[in-house]
């Protein structure tokens, strides 16, 4: 004998009534041959739906690799135009110490043709008053004449380049500083979004203390997928930031559970989820392994472009079960799908 929802054997009589022990559905009289018939087809149904799934997986995890080479491929890019960047400032460098040496070489020249100018002596006619003295002194060797020349000509010669301005050599060493922060920035921005985790909410998954890099780009190339973990904004906080913008926003990391359109139900502890269809199924939980679950919680109908989410330690999580202002997370408030974790070890985060 089977369940008519769930195809679970665990039936029993209670009262002339036929109570399911998985999924706690009530029949009135057991279920016949046809209606065994029926749960085998929606079993079988069910698992084509699962393998489809699977398949769905694989593809995506395909796309997620694409993803990820084309973040790679980005950031070398960025890397190439910051090391690009730096060669055309040390030729601009080069390009000045040439321009400033061809400055100087000009600057020396007028003062020789100065110094040939005086130098050059004044011609008297014989017969003139200063003529005999003229000659004397073109016999004798111009010492003083000399001694001028030579002072002039080493003061030429010491004359010092011009030096950088102050404001000059501090542009030319911040300016690799400054570049490498914007990029950082960027990545920061557009690309990762890091975090630390402070609670056990996402035990084992996820260890208190944790340092985890989640992907923005993740879902520009496809939509969310149930057990995807993800960073969000605390939707109770953002509706009270919108009440006092000096109220501060929290980031919760969490697993997705229920997508738009289904409808989750909690039964001691397992969850159940039904589609838009009426398919129910039992939801995978062997990443829950630092609790035992209990509780009856639901049902919750998950509305359009939202998610209901739980952490991994179910039994102390303040998750889409607790919240007051909705029980769903928006797909304007995701920041990201976790990725890998950091510190205090290095691995991938699934």
């Amino acid at each position: 004998m089977r369940c008519k929802i769930c195809g679970s054997e665990s039936i029993v009589e209670e009262n002339g009534q036929f109570v399911c022990k998985s999924c706690g559905c009530v029949f009135f009289e057991a279920p016949g041959e046809e209606e065994e018939a029926m749960i085998q087809q929606a079993k079988d149904a069910i698992e084509a739906k699962e393998a489809e799934e699977l398949q769905k997986k694989a593809d995506e995890e395909e796309a997620a690799k694409a993803a990820e080479a084309a973040i790679r491929a980005e950031e070398a890019r960025i890397a190439e135009e910051v090391l690009r960047s730096a060669e055309e400032t040390e030729e601009a460098k080069a390009e000045e110490a040439v321009e400033e040496t061809e400055e100087a070489e000009a600057d020396e020249e007028p003062t020789e043709e100065v110094i040939e100018e005086q130098s050059e002596p004044k011609v008297f006619a014989p017969g003139e008053p200063l003529y005999e003295a003229k000659s004397m002194m073109d016999e004798a060797p111009a010492v003083e004449d000399t001694a001028e020349d030579e002072a002039t000509e080493e003061g030429t010669e010491e004359k010092p380049k011009k030096k950088k301005s102050a404001m000059r050599e501090v542009l030319d060493f911040c300016f690799p500083i400054i570049i490498a922060l914007i990029v950082a920035m960027l990545l920061k921005t557009f690309v990762f979004a890091n975090a630390q985790v402070p609670t056990g909410s996402m035990l084992n998954t996820i260890q208190e203390g944790d340092r985890i890099i989640a992907s923005r780009l993740e879902y520009n190339f496809h939509d969310v997928e149930r057990y995807d973990i993800i960073i969000f904004k605390f939707p109770d906080d953002v509706a009270a930031h919108k009440q006092d913008p000096n109220h501060k926003v929290e980031y919760f990391v969490k697993r997705v559970i229920g997508l738009p359109g289904e409808t989750v139900t909690i039964v001691n502890g397992v969850v159940y989820v039904t589609d838009k269809n009426g398919k129910s199924q039992q939801l995978k939980d062997d990443f829950v392994t630092a609790c035992t679950p209990t509780g009856n919680f639901g049902p919750y109908e998950v509305p359009k472009d939202s998610y209901f989410v739980m952490g991994d330690n179910r039994e102390s999580s303040i998750d889409s079960r607790y919240w007051t202002t909705t029980n769903y997370v928006d797909k304007d408030l995701i920041i990201g799908k976790v990725k890998f974790r950091y510190y205090p070890s290095v691995g991938k985060v699934e």
